[in-house]
């Protein structure tokens, strides 16, 4: 008596909007379900909403692959591969997995059935392209950030320092201040801190100097001052962390009209 494989599919979203809309979970869970029909399959379908595929941690699969290790279920069905797994490494295993606990996977997008060795082979030449493929978009998107923060753009959350806050600190520091000394001042005047906070720390200081330095800052005193240090703190400085010794600021002598740059 022929006894009809049990199937789990498996069925996935990655973003709230698809889990609301719903759209994506129904065109998978159809496909599925008509495949299991035409193979005579039992088939049980387990849902994973607004998951990504970027690791196997996904409870519903975690589920799966037990029931599937304890031969609870005969397969594992996916509408398509990336459902299942974005990685290479992931997929692989997954692959190993099988065979070795007695189980198939099946991608119905690409056709394969790991318990056939055409199956197999033709799964490891798919999951390859992919994760190549994901590779290249991830190297062509670095590009264009990279030639964006060259023509002058910036990412992530903005400078919320004023720009004569930012000054007053580089002028103070190339006076020799320790910025410990800088910060208690900063408190005593009530200047708020990037986050709108009340209380200045000497790492915070030095933070911002480290900022300023990439970016000349107007009406910072320095131009000219032949009298500054070589370097900002001196003796100090001495028992504020290694850390932040090794950013210090150093203001560097250019060109015969005596002007000065922040370097590092």
């Amino acid at each position: 008596m022929n006894t009809a494989l049990r199937a789990l599919g498996y069925v996935r979203v990655s973003t709230d909007g698809q889990v609301d809309s719903g759209a994506g979970l129904a065109a998978q869970r159809a496909a599925l379900t008509a495949e299991a029909d035409r193979r005579g399959w039992s088939l049980e379908l387990m849902t994973e909403d607004g998951l990504s595929a970027k690791d196997l941690n996904r409870p519903a699969l975690v589920e799966a692959l037990a029931r599937l290790d304890r031969h609870d279920a005969d397969l594992l069905m996916v509408s398509k591969l990336d459902r299942l797994s974005r990685s290479v490494h992931d997929f692989s295993g997954l692959l190993d997995r099988a065979k070795r606990r007695g189980w198939a996977l099946v991608c119905l997008d690409i056709g394969v059935d790991s318990s056939t060795v055409a199956g197999e082979f033709m799964a490891n030449m798919i999951a390859n392209a992919a994760q190549y493929e994901r590779r290249l978009i991830g190297q062509r998107t670095s590009a264009a950030m990279q030639a964006k923060r060259q023509a002058g753009a910036t990412f992530g959350r903005p400078d919320r320092v004023p720009a004569e806050v930012v000054a007053r600190v580089v002028a103070e520091r190339a006076a020799g201040r320790s910025l410990a000394a800088i910060a208690a001042g900063l408190d005593a005047d009530e200047v708020p801190t990037a986050h709108k906070g009340r209380r200045w720390y000497p790492s915070t200081v030095a933070a911002m100097l480290r900022l300023a330095l990439a970016v000349p800052v107007a009406g910072a005193g320095l131009a000219g001052h032949a009298g500054a240090p070589p370097a900002f703190g001196g003796d100090r400085d001495r028992g504020e962390s290694r850390s932040r010794e090794r950013h210090a600021v150093m203001v560097k002598r250019s060109g015969p009209a005596g002007h000065a740059g922040v370097v590092m």
